[in-house]
């Protein structure tokens, strides 16, 4: 799917609002010279950011022309200390995939036109606080990928978001409502050795420690 500037209405939209109080290492990357220093301009302008090199900036705010698969996937070699958080500033479009987008450090996106001085710094104090902007298109494909994966991928397996299926989010519920392992055997119409061999198998492939952080790791992520 390819976005264009023109369909997307201007402004973002922030999911979280935790705004540091200490000045910001932001750095530019842009391959255009005129480009790095509108940006670097812009960004000069806000009390909260303090401009320096990519190896030691907190938030890179990173230029390209189309933002497709290859482009992101380049930005993962800039030299910045982890974690990678990135404000990409695009000028012609948006046909990547979401998920390398976000496995890049991409946390927030700009429009080339709407990167005025003010939105640069609030993208990039934002992104610095935790929170992730996107154009109102970019979100609606998020949940178009996401509905996709669910529909394509996940439920012709049984599984959910979370990588479990239902029949084990099914055992850790009844294993936290305090049922012993044949109690909860019985309510399943499953014998007592396949619960153990359900639960135990989740223990290991979430590198779990026994069933009570199995539950913890369940009620915490809200899958019961």
């Amino acid at each position: 799917m390819r976005i264009r500037p023109t369909e997307v209405p201007a402004g973002l939209v922030p999911t979280r609002r935790r705004v540091p109080t200490a000045s910001v290492p932001v750095a530019v990357d842009a391959a255009d010279p005129v480009t790095h220093a509108g940006l670097a301009a812009g960004l000069s302008r806000g009390p909260g950011v303090a401009l320096t090199t990519v190896s030691e900036a907190d938030v890179v705010v990173a230029a390209v022309r189309t933002a497709d698969n290859s482009t992101l996937e380049a930005l993962r070699g800039l030299p910045m200390p982890p974690p990678a958080r990135i404000v990409l500033v695009v000028s012609d479009g948006w046909c990547a995939d979401l998920t390398v987008a976000a496995h890049c450090g991409i946390r927030a996106v700009l429009w080339q036109a709407d990167a005025q001085p003010r939105s640069l710094i609030r993208a990039a104090l934002a992104v610095a606080g935790g929170e992730a902007l996107l154009p109102s298109a970019v979100q609606g494909e998020l949940l178009d990928q996401a509905d996709r994966l669910q529909r394509n991928v996940l439920l012709p397996k049984g599984l959910t978001p979370s990588g479990l299926n239902t029949r084990e989010i099914d055992v850790l519920r009844l294993v936290a409502q305090g049922l012993d392992l044949a109690e909860i055997a019985d309510t399943m119409c499953y014998s007592e050795r396949n619960i153990k061999k359900i639960l135990y198998g989740v223990i290991n492939r979430l590198g779990l420690r026994n069933r009570v952080h199995a539950v913890s790791y369940a009620i915490r992520n809200k899958l019961i």
